[in-house]
């Protein structure tokens, strides 16, 4: 399974952008749980979710989740994805202006920023649909932000708008190796979230996860 780092903060110093390390996630131990940690697998955090039906699209407007949040002079949270997920990227200040991405959606090899979307993993329809509709604009804008859990991720831009704002039982990765990583993803964002899932959505993936 992929491992994924609670990434880097930007910080803003007198001169400009400085990227600042923290510490790495713990690595997952093999039943989805943390290693030195008392984490639950992504089957038994999959069995808290709530479930209930898909919430009306009333009011909905991606501006009611505002995004990309500044961390400094030139830098927002997307670059802050771009430098996360990237190889040998090379910066203009703190914007990301070369490098190179695998899109674990569809596997494809993205060779510049330009072609590169950053995917919300729940995306901001399903969110609203999920429980987010309820919330305060600063709440919605701290999940589109969200760089602490597995919601962010630098894919192909083909595979994100295939996607949009569908949940599993309706699209998967086309990459059949990436179903585990990807519900198990699915599943703590929505469990940190505090987001409902639909019986289809809950009974995929629960088919996603026997790839674990």
């Amino acid at each position: 399974m992929r491992t994924r780092l609670v990434f880097l903060a930007l910080v803003l110093f007198a001169g400009g952008c400085q990227v600042v390390p923290l510490e790495p996630a713990p690595a997952p131990t093999k039943d989805g749980g943390v290693a030195g940690g008392s984490a639950v697998s992504p089957t038994d955090a999959l069995a808290k979710l709530k479930v209930a039906k898909a919430g009306s699209m009333r009011g909905y407007d991606r501006e009611k989740f505002p995004h990309w949040r500044r961390t400094g002079e030139n830098c927002d949270v997307r670059d802050a994805v771009l430098k996360r997920d990237g190889r040998k990227v090379k910066y203009s200040g703190c914007n990301v202006v070369a490098g190179t991405w695998k899109s674990i959606y569809d596997g494809r090899t993205l060779d510049s920023p330009t072609k590169v979307d950053i995917d919300h993993v729940v995306p901001l329809a399903n969110a609203w649909r999920s429980g987010a509709s309820a919330w305060s604009d600063e709440r919605r804008e701290d999940f589109a932000n969200d760089l602490d859990h597995p919601q962010l991720v630098a894919v192909s831009q083909t595979s994100n708008r295939g996607k949009g704002d569908q949940d599993p039982s309706q699209w998967k990765p086309t990459v059949r190796s990436e179903w585990c990583e990807y519900a198990s993803d699915w599943i703590a964002v929505k469990g940190y979230w505090k987001l409902t899932v639909t019986s289809a959505e809950k009974k995929s993936l629960g088919q996603m996860l026997e790839e674990c």
